[in-house]
């Protein structure tokens, strides 16, 4: 069989769930774009379920933290080492690297250095507008072309010198139906009942910890200046049974919701939103639910974090919109008086209120995707591209 007529496959390889969900959904997009096309490939469970032999398993490499990875590093780079022997040896059209760069760049520079005519994806920009801006012109030397899932990144790798970047849409937007709130709880309050608020503190032990004594402070304070709310905290399976125990005895007892379909079932309810930083105030602004941040990290995690930081916020809402729609508080800026007085006139409607919500619509102008269009069949259509020009 000719190089021209043979199947293209595509090598992919994700570094943490997050990336295998990526992956399998991309997997999904390139097959029904060319249904010949063939995978190899590291991927967790997700993945392996669209037909993805891994070379290992995903949980040799998904580790996150300073201590967790020195503890594993002779494992991370044997398997470093591995994949990047794999692709070489196999020499597929195309490599898509998934997030994980930590672990997928070293992979890509290897082989860069053995196979330089190989095209390679980098399937989700480092935050290199965040923090170490100068890795992106450094992403020049072994990525040809990058998927970025946030609509100003795009122009801030040509600011910075970084590789070719086009926009494809978050994978949230595939799953708007999901979780965005009725039409009918954006208005004032409604029926009499006591308004839904969502506690969101976070998805990581250590972020409970530190984030579930202010919650609960600014709920008993928010109840006694406004009145009767129902509170609502979904929580991650493997954390819900500890929050239910550390919740027993606030004044303003939360409902515990467990598992994703109560938790965008909450989404559809809420009025308003008290979150900790991270992924879910992006999933809040889609929803176009109202929304006040806080976040607590440990003193030398802040002090590193303050020295490296280059953005005026950490919140994606603020930092896509390029204002501080979304109040946020910080260390020690985030206190239960602050927070509470910050969710009061969200609560009660008014200014406040109407500003955040119009800022949310804007957000949503600026993620969303031409009508039909998905971030997987876009990522699709550029991975086959290239694939194609480099046969």
């Amino acid at each position: 069989m000719s190089g021209l007529s043979r199947p293209l496959n595509i090598f992919i390889v994700a570094g943490e769930e997050s990336g295998d969900q990526l992956g399998f959904k991309l997997m999904r997009a390139l097959r029904a774009a060319s249904p010949d096309v063939t995978f190899a490939g590291v991927g967790g469970p997700a993945m392996t379920g669209e037909g993805l032999a891994s070379l290992f398993p995903l949980s040799d490499i998904a580790v996150m933290g300073i201590l967790p990875v020195i503890r594993r590093l002779p494992l991370l780079l044997k398997r470093i080492a591995q994949t990047a022997d794999a692709i070489i040896a196999g020499q597929p059209d195309v490599l898509v690297i998934i997030d994980s760069p930590d672990f997928t760049h070293r992979v890509a520079r290897r082989v860069r250095r053995a196979l330089p005519g190989l095209p390679i994806v980098d399937y989700v920009s480092p935050t290199v507008w965040a923090w170490r801006p100068g890795r992106a012109r450094k992403m020049r030397a072994y990525i040809d072309h990058l998927l970025a899932l946030l609509p100003f990144e795009p122009q801030a790798h040509h600011d910075l010198g970084g590789p070719p970047c086009t926009y494809i849409g978050h994978p949230l937007i595939e799953r708007i139906a999901d979780f965005r709130v009725d039409a009918q709880h954006t208005s004032p309050l409604h029926d009499g009942k006591p308004p839904a608020v969502l506690l969101l503190p976070g998805s990581r032990r250590s972020e409970i910890a530190r984030m579930l004594p202010v919650f609960g402070e600014t709920l008993a304070k928010l109840t006694q200046q406004y009145g009767a709310v129902e509170a609502l905290l979904p929580a991650v399976d493997h954390l819900a049974d500890a929050i239910e125990e550390a919740v027993r005895d606030w004044p303003v007892h939360p409902r515990i919701l467990r598992g994703e379909a109560a938790k965008w079932a909450a989404f559809k309810r809420a009025r308003v939103a008290l979150a900790a930083s991270g992924t879910v105030t992006l999933e809040l602004a889609l929803a176009g639910i109202p929304m006040v941040a806080g976040y607590r990290i440990g003193a030398l995690e802040w002090e590193i974090a303050r020295r490296v930081v280059i953005i005026p916020s950490v919140l994606l809402p603020n930092i896509i919109l390029g204002e501080q729609a979304v109040p946020e508080f910080l260390q020690e800026a985030c206190t239960s008086d602050a927070l509470s007085a910050a969710l009061l006139p969200l609560l009660r409607g008014g200014p406040e209120r109407e500003t955040q919500a119009k800022a949310l619509v804007r957000l949503d102008g600026l993620m969303r995707l031409p009508e039909g269009e998905t971030p997987s069949a876009r990522a699709a259509a550029i991975i086959l591209q290239l694939a194609h020009q480099a046969r």
